[in-house]
């Protein structure tokens, strides 16, 4: 027995209009789920049925998770299968927690499902485009009630498929396989991003990153960092890469003071820069309503991270480290350069940086107090 049988049990044993989950048939299937899928799980992945605390779930649905990942059902990222009400439909979806989220923001309604469908965009958009190709499907699960709306605000990927019009089991092996594959890679990229209340809306901010030989800015290629929008529900959200243009404004400005900057197949790192034989390793972070401080401590902590993995675990050189900032850190630069690590800044004119910065060339001395 394995995910069709499953599904299919559920589908014509589980009963949405009892009040308790006792005397229901179908709850005795979402149990045992865990138990009939082992073998037709993904390698490491565990599953789980929910069919609702107390009273039966409007929506059942069966929890498929990467145990080391998190992914609880109610925090972090995991696979579902997720019956519409009516049972006529399950769809296969990656799902944010919506419970935590929810909890967060102290709302059910329609900010929260606003929040999670900006988010499910924005993971969307980080993912590689032949990985989710085919995989749009939009779930309807076909209930007016909190939970099952926020599902499909949710979902950033999905499958539907009819309960009478079921794939093979083997295609709906391989379609799980495939959605593994999809949970990995948005697990990657689910850091980088961060949802954030500003007075003009919700605001995506991300901090996406990007050891070869160019020349110039042929191997510069960061992302756009001019403002877009997405139409979502019916309003537009303006999202801004300011991670992004920073790194983007750095490089021209860089490349003239003699430094070959270079994004490409150098992820994670969100920079590096060449001027003859030696090497910078450069962390990019954007100062957030002027608080350095964990602006620097998360520079201070990738840099040293990177360079312990990329470079001295591999035999290679030790770089320069350079700490990448959208506006001053002031104390911090002193700070940094205690640590052995530069810092350059943006200012209303230019650049500007520390001791480290000025001595290699990067900015000029007398920008240093700015």
């Amino acid at each position: 027995m394995g995910i069709r049988d499953l599904l299919l049990d559920v589908a014509t044993k589980f009963d949405t209009t009892l009040t308790t989950t006792s005397g229901n048939p179908g709850q005795g299937v979402l149990k045992a789920a865990g138990e009939r899928l082992v073998d037709a799980l993904p390698y490491g992945m565990k599953a789980k049925g929910h069919g609702g605390q107390g009273g039966a779930a409007a929506t059942p649905w069966i929890q498929v998770f990467e145990p080391t990942a998190g992914g609880s059902g109610t925090d972090g990222l995991y696979l579902a299968y997720i019956f519409a009400a009516d049972l006529r439909s399950v769809a296969l979806t990656l799902q944010q927690g919506v419970t935590v989220f929810s909890d967060q923001l102290q709302t059910r309604g329609r900010g929260l499902r606003t929040y999670l469908e900006i988010r499910a965009q924005s993971l969307l958009a980080e993912l590689p485009a032949d990985l989710v190709a085919g995989w749009t499907d939009q779930p309807r699960f076909k209930h007016r009630s909190w939970r099952p709306q926020a599902y499909e605000a949710s979902s950033v990927v999905a499958r539907c498929y009819e309960i009478d019009h079921l794939p093979s089991e083997g295609d709906l092996c391989a379609d799980l396989g495939n959605m593994a594959t999809i949970l990995k890679a948005a697990l990657a990229v689910e850091p980088q991003i961060e949802v954030v209340s500003e007075p003009d809306g919700l605001v995506v901010e991300y901090t996406t990153p990007a050891h070869a030989t160019y020349e110039g800015l042929e191997g510069f290629r960061p992302k756009s960092s001019d403002d877009y929008f997405v139409q979502i529900a019916a309003r537009e959200q303006r999202k801004k890469r300011v991670h992004e243009g920073l790194v983007r404004r750095f490089g021209p400005y860089i490349l003239e003071r003699g430094f070959t900057p270079i994004t490409e197949q150098v992820h994670p790192r969100d920079l590096v820069l060449q001027a003859g034989d030696a090497e910078w390793l450069v962390e990019a972070k954007a100062v957030k309503k002027g608080n350095a401080t964990q602006a620097v401590r998360e520079a201070v902590g990738q840099l040293l991270e990177y360079r312990y993995f990329w470079y001295l675990q591999k035999g290679q050189p030790k770089p320069h480290l350079l700490g990448l900032f959208s506006e001053s850190i002031g104390a911090y630069a002193s700070y940094l350069e205690a640590h052995g690590i530069g810092a350059i800044w943006r200012t209303s004119d230019g650049w500007a940086g520390s001791a480290s910065a000025i001595e290699w060339g990067m900015a000029d001395a007398h920008e240093a107090a700015r």
